[in-house]
């Protein structure tokens, strides 16, 4: 998986590949759901706590640590952004 890419534009295989490195331990019942679903890297930001009920993820520790972890995502690519902004204001 290219990491210089914004998750928002990961691929379905993309995903499986953060999440196996993220939740080793839950893979086996996200792998089906990530690909039934096809949760791409959009999809996945996307993601709130009932639908993490719904693709088996029941622990609510567990809901709350994936949704802190999608919320940095979210937050990494709109650093991202706005350093693009900025740097294209300042480069002229």
């Amino acid at each position: 998986m290219d990491v210089s890419r914004q998750a928002s534009s990961w691929s379905v295989e993309e995903v499986l590949d953060w999440v196996q490195g993220q939740y080793p331990a839950y893979m086996n019942q996200l792998h089906k759901a990530i690909i039934k679903h096809a949760i791409s890297g959009r999809a996945l930001l996307r993601l709130k706590e009932h639908h993490l009920e719904l693709l088996g993820v029941e622990d609510k520790k567990q809901q709350q640590e994936m949704l802190q972890d999608f919320l940095l995502l979210r937050v990494q690519e709109e650093i991202n952004e706005l350093c693009d902004i900025c740097s294209e204001c300042f480069s002229s």
